[in-house]
């Protein structure tokens, strides 16, 4: 069973429109107030300018950058996970405060750490600067990185600026190799935007100009995909119903709000999401919003699953067999949903649908992250600090996308149409 939706059903709808977030609020948990990480600023400017080709990398290739940002923009961690990401990233820049600087003002262009006078244009700076917003994807940044790109473009033909903007896509997924996101993103956009032939005749500026319209077309449906997905599946959320979430996810918590706007009425067990208990951020969201909340330790899913009616869980990325890459322990939790029948929805944006086949959960580069045990490990004991696994097709029931409503075996389908 599949559905499908046109991306402009949020033109066509009558809601209001989203709230701004509402200044932070002492809560009941502690959460982590560090900033993510910042490209140079104009007080401690790069030693020198790096090419494109040649642009930065994850601060520390040991743990992977998407787990830092998630620490950085919604991880409830330890002091001493924080000390360790802190070291990792170096000083940090205070400007800029909730990341609506001048990306934001200025539709993106210099928004980044290029944004200096005299300083050259740099894809890493101006996805960093996107990305200092915490509800802005991090294959949304990227995207909104690449169009900047076009945008400072100083090409002359139409080669010149794609053989550029591949190189700033290169850029980007070198920046962090295991967030599958990022890649699917930057590789999605550069099949949307440059995948007409008519480019070919037209004289360059008014090509470059076409480019610029369809990279902000892009970033735009993008940003409402989270939207639309919230509002595709309501019909699955019912009164009365106990929902079983894993972690933090944006597009579920976006879900969960749209179904407390229509006035639904239910209970969400959220996991902890050891090591970095991201599920007591989303149990703290729900609280602000008088859902009723439990929250279970990560061991404790196969005691409470006859007590829930479906699990609702987000995605790091969505392969070609119609699995997902995400959190470490979406696996088994769709096992004991599977053997106990229980539907499993997964959440996911079109971006984050990726063209890899992983055959086994080690068939895919590992995303590390640190692991605090609260007591000292010997150094003998071998520590398993992968972040994410691979849950395959046959445990999951539908995916929410901004595609539509989908079953696992549509997802190869609708691959190959967003990449012809």
């Amino acid at each position: 069973m599949w559905r499908r939706s046109a991306s402009f059903i949020l033109d066509n709808r009558n809601a209001a429109p989203p709230q701004p977030p509402a200044a932070a609020k002492p809560d009941t948990l502690t959460l982590s107030s560090a900033p993510p990480p910042t490209a140079a600023t104009d007080d401690h400017p790069p030693p020198r300018s790096f090419p494109m080709a040649d642009a930065l990398q994850s601060p520390n290739p040991n743990i992977s950058a998407y787990y830092q940002t998630r620490a950085a923009h919604h991880g409830v961690v330890t002091s001493d996970w924080l000390a360790q990401a802190q070291a990792a990233v170096g000083p940090r820049s205070v400007e800029g405060g909730d990341g609506s600087s001048s990306a934001a003002d200025s539709g993106g262009v210099g928004g980044g750490g290029g944004g200096g006078v005299g300083r050259p244009f740099s894809v890493i700076d101006e996805f960093n600067n996107w990305r200092k917003q915490p509800d802005l994807a991090e294959a949304v940044a990227a995207i909104r990185a690449l169009a900047a790109v076009i945008r400072n473009s100083e090409a002359t033909t139409m080669m010149e600026l794609e053989i550029e903007l591949k190189k700033a896509s290169d850029s980007l997924k070198a920046w962090d190799t295991t967030s599958i996101s990022l890649t699917a993103g930057c590789d999605l956009f550069m099949r949307y935007v440059t995948r007409t032939s008519a480019l070919e005749y037209e004289e360059f500026n008014s090509a470059k100009s076409r480019l610029i319209e369809r990279a902000e077309k892009f970033g735009e449906i993008s940003q409402k995909a989270r939207r639309i997905i919230a509002m595709l599946s309501q019909d699955f959320i019912f009164d009365g119903c106990t929902i079983l979430v894993h972690g933090f996810s944006r597009v579920v918590l976006e879900v969960l709000k749209t179904a407390v706007q229509n006035k639904k009425v239910f209970r969400v067990f959220c996991t902890e999401g050891r090591p970095d208990r991201s599920g007591l951020r989303l149990a703290n969201e729900l609280a602000k919003l008088d859902v009723p909340v439990k929250i279970l330790i990560d061991s404790a899913v196969a005691y409470t699953m006859d007590e829930v009616d479906m699990v609702l869980v987000g995605a790091d990325g969505v392969v070609e067999s119609g699995g997902i890459i995400n959190l470490m322990g979406t696996y088994q939790i769709a096992l004991v949903a599977h053997s106990m029948n229980k539907p499993v929805y997964v959440a996911a944006e079109s971006y984050k649908f990726a063209r890899l086949y992983p055959l086994d959960q080690k068939d895919m580069a590992p995303a590390l992250r640190p692991i605090d045990f609260g007591v000292p490990i010997p150094s003998k004991v071998e520590v398993e600090t992968s972040a994410r696994d691979y849950t395959p097709p046959q445990y999951l029931t539908l995916l929410f996308t901004d595609l539509g409503v989908l079953t696992p075996s549509v997802v190869s389908d609708e691959l190959i149409q967003l990449y012809l």
